[in-house]
């Protein structure tokens, strides 16, 4: 693809980016840019500022309600939205939206399609299990068919939002016989469904994002099953390229760089010495640069034809995401030196008036130093996506 901005692309950056800048409520843009945690109103409320313009859901096409863009101006609008200070869009709109309107019945369509954009359904996903992360074919939530209905028992883990949510996309085991791939379903479910727990857990920095999620004789109706019974792992990977795709991360790493910068500036004014100033501008550049790269080849994957043995690997962007996301908190965590590991739980959740001592964006500083390295875990170990890209670089060669 043409990576060079056409006059029209110049012209729909400019738009977009004093558009967004101007639709950002300013109390949610003050809690991003000083990198305190958000609330669910805050999502919700600028979903449906979003809604109202039809840049809810960017990655969607026309037929179902999204602005049809190119794969050039959905990273143009995403770059406006992070470099404005508003919210990340939660993923599930890009995940469990395309997998309806690719696996989908019309009856699916018609009844889940319509809450996505608003966040008035919102989606967690199902998928981790106490010792089925990474190795997700090894996992062991069972669902048995009894007549018209499904009775799910098991756990899942480490499950983003879920006391958010009042929908949840599962895989759950269907058959024990031949591959453990081969005996996965993909389950739509209410969040208010009997039998259904969630329970917190609580990370380093106090925040509570992730939970576990149990099952006691859960019932679901045999229409929630998406695509077929022990067809699962086919939507499962489908959805997982296109979560690799969400957390490739471009617009949240040149977020942390403009932070970086600010920081910079000012260790500048504090009259740091000019060597060490030198040391940091090169690591920003270092970063500016691949970063740059990351996303050239982001907007290669997304407009490839799904058949396209050129194309980078979904697994490819994540790989590279995560180590953009580690680099970049590292170099926060050292621009800011002693004054970085200072923490304040209740200033970062917005609990208390004032500032803290080094300001919120220190005060967050180490926080989001340890969240990102998670980002090595989600979406699949960086292990695992290593295994992957071996695979299909061998499989190419093979077929050349």
């Amino acid at each position: 693809m043409d990576l060079t901005l056409s006059s029209a692309d110049i012209a729909f950056r400019d738009m977009i980016r004093g558009e967004i800048a101007s639709m950002v409520p300013e109390d949610i843009k003050t809690r991003v840019e000083n990198l305190q945690h958000l609330r669910k109103e805050d999502y919700m409320r600028w979903q449906s500022i979003l809604d109202v313009r039809g840049w809810a859901t960017p990655a969607w096409p026309v037929e179902f309600g999204g602005p049809g863009w190119s794969p050039m101006q959905r990273v143009l609008f995403e770059e406006a939205c992070f470099m404005a200070g508003a919210p990340r869009q939660i993923p599930h709109i890009n995940m469990i939206g395309p997998v309806l309107q690719t696996f989908g019945t019309e009856d699916q369509k018609h009844r889940y399609l319509p809450g996505i954009p608003t966040l008035r359904d919102w989606w967690c996903q199902g998928y981790s299990e106490p010792g089925s992360g990474s190795d997700l074919a090894s996992l062991r939530t069972k669902a048995v068919r009894h007549g018209d209905r499904y009775i799910i028992n098991g756990q899942k883990i480490w499950t983003t939002w879920a006391h958010w949510s009042n929908h949840m996309f599962c895989l759950v085991r269907t058959s024990d016989a031949g591959r453990p791939q081969e005996g996965i379903t993909f389950l739509l479910l209410t969040m208010d469904t009997p039998g259904l727990t969630v329970r917190p857990i609580h990370s380093l920095d106090g925040a509570h994002d992730v939970n576990e999620v149990f099952f006691e004789d859960v019932s679901v109706p045999v229409e929630n099953v998406v695509l077929g019974e022990n067809q699962g792992w086919k939507v499962a990977k489908f959805l997982l390229n296109a979560e690799r795709t969400e957390i490739a991360g471009v617009g949240q790493s040149k977020r942390m760089l403009q932070f970086a910068r600010r920081l910079l500036a000012e260790l500048t004014n504090a009259g740091v010495s000019s060597s060490r100033l030198d040391v940091f501008r090169s690591r920003i550049a270092r970063i500016a640069i691949d970063l740059k790269a990351h996303e050239w080849t982001l907007m290669r994957v997304i407009d490839a034809k799904p058949d396209d043995p050129k194309a980078p690997s979904a697994s490819f962007l994540k790989l590279c995401g995560t180590d953009l996301l580690e680099r970049v908190s590292t170099l926060l965590m050292d621009l800011g030196g002693p004054a970085g590991l200072a923490y304040d739980v209740d200033a970062r959740n917005g609990n208390v008036d004032g500032t803290p001592p080094y300001g919120h964006v220190l005060n967050g500083t180490a926080a989001t130093y340890f969240e990102y390295r998670k980002s090595g875990l989600v979406g699949g170990t960086t292990e695992i996506q290593k295994n992957i890209i071996y695979r299909e670089t061998v499989s190419r060669w093979a077929a050349q």
